[in-house]
């Protein structure tokens, strides 16, 4: 008799054993998976951030793109994209550590530091060669977006 009761014991004690086991793997997977996730999630919001900085200045330059419309002038200590109509001017430009916007008076004296933050990024240039813009953009990690854009104005953008 005594050994038919040692026997459901070592059944008890064989079910627990495999049960922990299964619970150890399922936590391993859901770890796993987590870490899987968090990876892609980050890898897509970098991407996303790059797409959308790109689009900005290319939808922004072509609701501008008109005869003496749109032109890269320096501003304050950095160089700014001009985007001219009607007597008011709109300055896209890189400033502490953001791309910043800023719709003024063409006249108007104002300061990089007054415009409004749009998006975060580690570094911008422009620069523009004839009707050939060219805006260079380093995001986080150090990537590097070109944006080449040719104005289709006809006479070409200011100098």
């Amino acid at each position: 008799m005594r050994r038919q009761g040692s026997k459901h014991h070592i059944d008890s004690l064989l079910m627990l054993l495999m049960f922990g086991l299964f619970a150890a793997c399922v936590l391993m997977v859901l770890l796993t998976g987590a870490g899987a996730y968090s990876r892609l999630t980050e890898r897509d919001r970098l991407a996303y951030d790059r797409r959308v900085c790109v689009q900005y200045i290319s939808e922004r330059v072509r609701q501008a793109d008109c005869a003496g419309g749109v032109a890269v002038e320096p501003f304050g200590d950095t160089t700014a994209l001009a985007l001219t109509q009607d007597g008011y001017v709109t300055r896209v430009y890189w400033y502490d550590g953001y791309i910043m916007e800023l719709y003024t008076a063409e006249n108007a004296e104002l300061e990089p530091q007054d415009g409004e933050r749009i998006m975060e990024l580690e570094a911008m240039s422009m620069s523009m060669d004839g009707s050939l813009l060219t805006a260079e953009l380093c995001g986080e990690g150090g990537t590097t977006d070109t944006l080449r854009l040719s104005l289709r104005s006809g006479e070409g953008a200011a100098r």
